[in-house]
């Protein structure tokens, strides 16, 4: 850990580091100890008010930036990032729990989000029609949607805020983003890498406090013309019929149950333990963490027992060991939930093949556990988890497979697991999801469009796709006098 240090929180509005005060605030709690690290300060409306009224004034100045001004900030930060990514890495395992392992190549990828901003904003072209009358110009031009209110969750504390930030700044918008309250160091951090890149005061502020508050007073706001949000589906449709009313735009990235289909023409040992190694990253609280998994009925009892040895010698443990594999959930309330959906399956019949319980010690502990027998009679089968808990059961042929697949609401992410490529590309085309991965894990890089379909959300981010949603294309239409 480069700093052990927990920092002082605040808000950044307008340029400005705003500390409690009188403010009411939260406790921000490390989940592999239960203790307290800081007291978060909550905005209140006048804040709110504050952070909208410095984007707005922010946009004025930063729109007429030039691409190639934008760019080097965005590499700038990037560059900050990097040079300190030991102390970035150790917030987001003191505030997430995530192995700090994982967290060194999560504060990589978020420093590969400004990098390609900082690439994709030289690139925005507009267009030039052929004119239907000799002399006129026709010309479609891309421009910035203006200030953005964005949100993000806890999960990937330091990519998610990076991914907006800077898709953001890159097409020339402002930004007031309310990133989680569970994990505000890990974005801060990135707050105050961009101002010692030199941003401009205003260009983008960073607001924590009541969510339903904070997000209701943004949406409200006339000046503020996209929301872009990650979380929950509850949560994404209150937000976009709010969004609705003053006509703003919307990115949402919201819930996933991945599907992970395995055919049997595969390396069944080598599948399943690639299968637990990505299952349990970050405990399982990722929106594409694969969760059902589809097995051919000739290879299911192998699968399952291949991948229940694998969940099991996965070392759980202090975020800061090294060995360390897995460590905490997040929150107690996760925490609960995960249980609350084991205790439901056992008591439908599913059987308990690894894991099942809490780990007697302090903090927010699970034990990585598979279930087989899964009906869809429990819970799990249709709720996504978000915790170290993965389902397994079979198909007999790939149209009961592409059925299974598809039998939930949601379509985020999903997996399959096949030699056959003619078959690979049939499941690509038929499975209803926004990302299909075929025989690996990754699902999203900074340059590759990442978003959902279905209820799992609305438009793209990331990729030149996502940056584009921050623009807003105009149409000009000259002739001579």
């Amino acid at each position: 850990m480069t700093n052990t240090a927990y920092p002082d929180l605040c808000l950044w509005i307008g340029g400005r580091w705003i500390e409690a005060g009188g403010r009411t605030g939260e406790p921000v709690i490390d989940p592999a100890t239960g203790a307290t690290l800081g007291l978060l300060p909550h905005a209140g409306a006048d804040d709110v008010d504050a952070a909208v009224a410095a984007a707005a004034d922010g946009f004025r100045l930063w729109r007429r930036t030039s691409a190639v001004e934008r760019s080097a900030l965005l590499r700038r930060t990037a560059d900050l990032m990097r040079a300190d990514a030991g102390s970035l890495a150790a917030l987001i395992a003191l505030e997430l729990g995530k192995p700090v392992v994982e967290a060194v190549r999560e504060v990589e990828t978020a420093a590969g989000m400004f990098d390609w901003a900082a690439e994709e904003c030289r690139r925005s072209y507009g267009r030039i029609i052929p004119p239907r009358t000799p002399g006129h110009r026709l010309m479609a031009l891309r421009e910035p949607v203006g200030p953005v209110a964005a949100f993000s969750g806890w999960n990937a504390p330091a990519i998610t805020p990076a991914r907006k930030i800077a898709g953001a700044l890159g097409a020339g918008c402002s930004i007031v983003i309310k990133p989680s309250e569970g994990t505000p160091a890990s974005a801060l951090f990135i707050a105050r890498a961009l101002a010692e890149s030199g941003l401009p005061a205003g260009v983008a502020n960073m607001l924590f406090g009541n969510p339903g508050a904070v997000a209701e007073r943004l949406l409200e706001a006339e000046a503020i013309r996209m929301v872009s949000f990650t979380g929950s589906i509850p949560v994404g449709k209150h937000l976009a019929a709010l969004a609705t009313r003053t006509m703003k735009r919307g990115v949402f990235e919201l819930g996933g149950h991945a599907p992970v289909l395995v055919f049997p023409d595969v390396d069944v040992d080598a599948v399943a333990r690639g299968a637990a190694a990505a299952k349990f990253r970050s405990s399982g609280q990722i929106c594409t963490s694969p969760t059902r998994f589809y097995v051919h009925h000739s290879i299911h009892d192998r699968f399952a027992a291949a991948f229940a040895e694998a969940a099991t010698a996965i070392r759980v443990g202090d975020p800061f060991d090294s060995a360390t594999q897995m460590g905490p959930v997040q929150n107690a309330r996760r925490l609960a939930a995960v249980e609350a959906l084991v205790e439901d399956a056992r008591r439908n019949g599913a059987t308990v093949a690894a894991g099942g319980a809490r780990i007697d010690r302090p903090g927010f502990f699970y034990r990585p556990t598979v279930l087989t027998g899964v009906t869809d009679a429990c819970r799990a089968a249709s709720e996504e988890p978000f915790g170290p808990l993965a389902l397994v059961a079979s198909f007999r042929d790939a149209d009961e497979a592409v059925g299974l697949a598809n039998r939930l609401s949601l379509g985020l992410a999903s997996y399959v697991f096949t030699r056959d490529l003619a078959l690979a590309d049939r499941l690509s085309a038929e499975i209803e999801c926004g990302n299909v991965v075929v025989n690996h894990w990754v699902v999203s890089h900074p340059e590759t469009p990442f978003g959902g379909i279905k209820d799992s959300g609305i438009g793209l981010e990331g990729g030149t796709e996502g940056f584009q949603a921050f623009e807003q294309v105009k149409f000009v239409s000259q002739a001579p006098l």
